[in-house]
């Protein structure tokens, strides 16, 4: 006679969790570049993305910033119109581009780094020093975990 025992919580699952903290985090950061900056999420996260490893393709972008490529090229479409990225045509690929910082830009992505940093810390200042860095370290692992699984792969099922 087999039992069915009921699956765990959703809310007990670290996926869930994850995301639900992300989801919390991205809520607060919105509101911030918004308010602070006038971007959106995705415009500020191009311009951190671009600032911190310049030269990008959007391709190359869409991956740093984790975004779709879609969004990175819009994204980086409002930046080059507010003055903030320059684009230009990539030396490598005919019908690439490669963008980077303006001198406008530069002293923005500094702001939104020091946005970014002090978000970090309120985020994290519930964590005692040593937790914070138990807690890189694990994230770490996981993300490396995650890049290393083949893209489009699944889980086993029973």
């Amino acid at each position: 006679m087999a039992t069915d025992t009921p699956p765990p919580a959703l809310q007990d699952f670290l996926t869930w969790r994850l995301h639900r903290l992300a989801k919390l985090t991205d809520r607060q950061s919105i509101d911030a570049y918004a308010n602070v900056f006038g971007l959106g999420v995705g415009e500020a996260r191009c311009l951190a993305a671009i600032g911190q490893f310049a030269p990008l393709s959007v391709k190359d972008l869409a991956a740093q910033a984790n975004l779709d490529k879609a969004q990175a090229s819009r994204a980086a479409q409002m930046l080059v119109e507010r003055d903030l990225v320059l684009k230009s045509a990539s030396e490598t690929d005919a019908r690439g581009v490669v963008l980077r910082l303006t001198r406008t830009g530069r002293p923005l992505w500094k702001r939104v780094m020091q946005l970014i940093e002090r978000r970090n810390a309120d985020i994290f200042g519930c964590l005692s020093e040593a937790e914070q860095r138990q807690l890189e370290a694990m994230l770490d692992r996981l993300i490396a975990h995650a890049h290393a699984r083949p893209e489009g792969s699944s889980p086993a099922t029973p």
